[in-house]
């Protein structure tokens, strides 16, 4: 039987205690250890009953969990201060909003007991389960794009001495978005394989508020980070999509250059910029409302992001490449 260890950073949002009952439920070897790392603020002090209620799920693996103090720098920084507790030859990382299947111990022990001496991590099978009924919604459609990412960290396996030799997680990726990806890219560019495995874990929709998507944005400064250290073609090595920032760059410099040519008497190149800002802004909104239940306030919400995200989008990634314009890249990692 392998040894392994269990790192859950954490915010304690409510899904966390589905996610440690569903972890002890699980059947098949138990893991030595569990760390959860609070990755709350520390100012004000973090109310200590939600986590103490969430740890109380954990029957007999409370005794074999630690809770340790994040620095509230994102789940990169938080794993990676799980991971300097962890002494098992192999470290599975899961995310706190995610549920583990009813035998993924017992799956997961497979896998390990599977990985070849060149597997380094050995992700798991993540599904997310969509309303019955009607169509799912705009961000029941994105979340429901984690189940076909390549190297997702909600449940991903690594060995423990790779990844320390790797240095861990970047912690320039400051949110839950492409800092798996850069770490997979960096062990394979090093030699090293990554195997998909069988276990399964579920990855519920979380409630979000109507702006949700718009704050999502703010991922395109790790895409322009993920540019700077693994080059302009890291889409296609990562199986990523290219998504629309071309098209949310266009929209934007459309709409602004319309505002600068009103301000100055242009009237009629300024007209000519709002209609392709007007035709571009509308495709987006179609091409968000098309798939979806159309209902009245799904309208709504999808009507404002539109107008909203392009400038958003382009923002963060003009702000990212500036940022990191000189970032250096890992040292190669060994074998």
């Amino acid at each position: 039987m392998t040894p392994y260890a269990v790192v859950i950073p954490t915010l304690v949002r409510e899904s966390l205690a589905d996610c440690l009952a569903a972890l002890a439920a699980a059947r098949g070897p138990r893991p030595e250890r569990i760390v959860l790392v609070d990755d709350r603020p520390a100012a004000p002090v973090p109310d200590p009953e939600p986590l103490d209620h969430a740890l109380n799920v954990l029957g007999d693996l409370r005794a074999r969990t630690t809770v340790l103090p994040g620095e509230a720098r994102g789940p990169a920084a938080a794993r990676n201060t799980g991971l300097r507790a962890v002494t098992e030859p192999w470290v599975v990382f899961v995310d706190d909003d995610v549920q583990v299947g009813p035998h993924w111990c017992a799956q997961l022990h497979e896998d390990l007991d599977e990985a070849t001496p060149d597997t380094a991590g050995v992700p798991g099978v993540v599904t997310v389960p969509l309303p019955g009924g009607r169509r799912p919604t705009d961000w029941e459609r994105g979340t429901a794009g984690l189940a076909r990412a390549r190297w997702i960290s909600a449940d991903m396996a690594y060995r423990t001495e790779v990844l320390r030799r790797a240095g861990g997680f970047d912690e320039r990726f400051p949110r839950a978005h492409r800092e798996d990806a850069d770490l997979a890219l960096r062990l394979l560019d090093a030699g090293w394989r990554i195997r998909r495995g069988c276990r399964t874990t579920l990855h519920p929709v979380r409630p979000a508020s109507r702006w949700a998507s718009v704050r999502k944005q703010r991922g395109h400064a790790d895409d322009a980070l993920m540019r700077r250290l693994h080059g302009p073609g890291w889409w296609e090595r990562a199986v990523a999509p290219r998504g629309r920032i071309r098209r949310h760059a266009a929209i934007t410099a459309a709409g602004a250059a319309a505002c600068a040519l009103a301000v100055t008497g242009h009237r009629g190149a300024a007209a000519a910029c709002a209609a392709g800002w007007a035709a571009g802004t509308a495709e987006f909104a179609r091409a968000r409302i098309a798939p979806g239940p159309r209902t009245p306030e799904e309208v709504a919400t999808v009507l404002a992001t539109s107008v909203v995200i392009p400038p958003a989008a382009t923002w963060h990634r003009l702000a990212g490449a500036w940022r990191h314009r000189h970032a250096p890249a890992w040292r190669e990692v060994a074998r």
